[in-house]
């Protein structure tokens, strides 16, 4: 069997229909999950022990669990539960999208919430010290002097895991979403040309890749132009 490139021409197009539903999801779950990060590093650097706990577990789970069982189980498990079925939450889980949308932001939270709290530690104590000594409060500290150089510090760290998560995004069409991954399975079926068909995929994963990697770029530099070699 030769390769067929002619399939390759033709399948790219095709698959755009599905990378509209991979940048929704890529979006919506990096939105959530930041949302989510942001939260849980309170949680876990904040003075509350009884808060930190919890989010040391919720960090350790989604670290430690492969985010394809994450997607199964929130799909396919917590629809056994009839407390679920009755609950307001059942629209949403009831729909495949939603159930990855909430799996990748878990995912992602999870993930994120190390980034920032890594990007917290190292800022230098030096610039805090001198931030007290300008009689700044510790809420005054945190939102002038850490949370600025923190986000710096966390960007490379912070645009890789963008990047994960938007290859992991393919996962998605294990529970019928019609991403680009769904469209090339479909495509798949009806050729039997697996080779042909995962690269043209893979071809539209790597342009949108090089656009977030632009877009972090542009991002560092925006935030370290006060950073002079």
């Amino acid at each position: 069997m030769s390769f067929d490139i002619a399939l390759i021409i033709e399948s790219v197009p095709k698959m755009l229909v599905g990378v509209g539903i991979t940048l929704q999801l890529l979006f919506l779950s990096t939105l959530f999950g930041t949302l989510l990060a942001i939260v849980t590093l309170l949680m876990r650097i904040g003075p509350f022990r009884w808060l930190r706990w919890p989010a040391i577990a919720y960090i350790y789970f989604f670290r430690g669990t492969p985010m394809l069982v994450q997607i199964f189980v929130i799909y396919y498990g917590l629809a056994q539960f009839e407390f679920v079925r009755d609950s307001f939450l059942w629209p949403a889980l009831r729909v495949p999208f939603w159930c990855a949308i909430i799996a990748f932001s878990l995912n992602v939270g999870a993930y994120t919430a190390e980034i920032l709290r890594g990007a917290v530690q190292g800022v230098e104590k030096g610039l805090l010290e001198a931030g007290s000594a300008l009689g700044l409060t510790a809420r005054q500290r945190f939102i002038h002097i850490t949370t600025p150089i923190a986000v710096r510090l966390s960007l490379p760290a912070y645009g890789n895991e963008i990047i994960s998560l938007m290859k992991s995004t393919a996962l998605a069409s294990t529970i019928t979403i019609f991403d680009t991954m769904g469209v090339a399975r479909t495509i798949m079926a009806q050729t039997f040309k697996p080779y042909e068909v995962f690269i043209s995929a893979a071809i539209i994963y790597l342009v949108i890749v090089w656009f977030i990697q632009m877009g972090i770029a542009l991002a560092e530099r925006r935030f370290g132009r006060y950073m002079k070699r």
